[in-house]
C-alpha cells in the first residue's frame, strides 16, 4: 500500500473512533431521590366541637339562664322570708305591749249567759284566738255592719285554720237582749257567733274590764225608749284569754282575716 493510501485509512480509522457513541457520550443528569409523600396536617382542635356549640357558648355567656332564674328565684325567697319576719316581729312587739307593766289591762274574767240560757265563762275562751264585739239587737246601722263584716272574717279564718277562732258577741243592753233576742238576732248573721247578756252589773263590769265605753242607763222601765253608745272594736285574744290587738273600722274583712290568721300562725309556731 502507498503513504497516501495507508494515511487515508489510518484518517478514516481515527474519525470513526472518535464519533462513535460508545465513545463520545455527553453526561446524563444525575437524578434526585425520591421523596417522602407529605402528609396534610391535621386541623387545628378548636375548643368547641361545632359551630353551633360555639354559639350557644358566646351567646350564654359565663351564666346560663337557668343559672338566672334560679338567682331570681333565691332572691324573690329571701325577700320574702325577712319581710315575713318583719312583719311577726311587729305583731309580737304589739301583742307584748299590750301586756307590758303599766299598762291597761284588755280582758278578765266573767260570767255570762249565753243565747241559750246556758252559763259561759272566760275560761271557756281558753285554748282558741277569740274575737269579741261589744253592741247591741237594737242598734240601727253600725252593729248590723260590724257583724256582716264579723261573718265574713269567720268564713276566712275558718277556710285556712278550722276550728281555731271563737267568735263572741256581747250586749251592751241587757235589759233589752236576753238570750232569746239574741239568739234571733245572730241567727240572721253566722251560726257560729256565741251571744251573751247577763245582769245590768255583769255586763258593766265585763264592759270596764275590756275598756269598751258603756252609756247605758241602769234604771229602765218597760217600753222605754234610750239610747246605747259603745266602742266599735273587734278585741283579739289570745288562747290564754290575753289581749293581742284590736281590729277597727279601718280593716276589712280581708286584712282583719289575715291579721287574725298571723296570730295564730305566731302562736302556733
Amino acid at each position: 500500500m502507498t503513504r497516501p493510501a495507508a494515511a487515508k485509512v489510518a484518517g478514516r480509522l481515527f474519525c470513526r473512533r472518535c464519533f462513535s457513541s460508545s465513545f463520545f457520550q455527553l453526561p446524563r443528569p444525575r437524578s434526585s431521590p425520591p421523596r417522602a409523600p407529605v402528609r396534610a396536617s391535621a386541623p387545628r382542635r378548636t375548643k368547641h366541637k361545632t359551630v353551633e356549640q360555639a354559639r350557644s357558648r358566646q351567646s350564654n355567656g359565663p351564666f346560663s339562664w337557668k343559672s338566672g332564674v334560679l338567682f331570681v328565684i333565691t332572691c324573690a325567697a329571701l325577700v320574702w322570708y325577712f319581710e315575713s319576719e318583719k312583719a311577726r316581729m311587729q305583731r309580737k312587739r304589739i301583742a307584748d305591749a299590750s301586756k307590758g307593766v303599766g299598762k291597761p289591762k284588755v280582758g278578765g274574767g266573767f260570767e255570762l249567759i249565753d243565747q241559750d240560757g246556758k252559763l259561759f265563762t272566760s275560761a271557756m275562751m281558753k285554748g282558741k284566738h277569740s274575737l269579741v264585739y261589744f253592741g247591741f239587737t237594737r242598734c240601727p246601722d253600725i252593729c248590723p255592719d260590724e257583724l256582716d263584716k264579723m261573718a265574713r272574717m269567720i268564713d276566712l279564718v275558718e277556710d285556712k285554720a278550722p276550728g281555731s277562732l271563737l267568735p263572741i258577741f256581747i250586749t251592751c243592753d241587757p235589759a233589752r237582749d236576753d238570750s232569746k233576742a239574741l239568739k234571733s238576732y245572730l241567727a240572721e248573721f253566722h251560726p257560729a257567733i256565741i251571744g251573751l247578756t247577763g245582769t245590768y252589773d255583769q255586763i258593766k263590769d265585763v264592759c270596764k274590764k275590756y275598756r269598751v265605753y258603756f252609756s247605758t242607763p241602769q234604771e229602765v222601765k218597760a217600753g222605754q225608749d234610750y239610747l246605747v253608745d259603745h266602742s266599735i272594736y273587734f278585741y283579739l285574744m289570745d288562747p290564754q284569754g290575753d289581749f293581742v290587738e284590736a281590729l277597727g273600722r279601718q280593716h276589712s274583712p280581708g286584712e282583719a282575716s289575715k291579721l287574725i290568721l298571723d296570730h295564730i300562725k305566731d302562736w302556733k309556731g
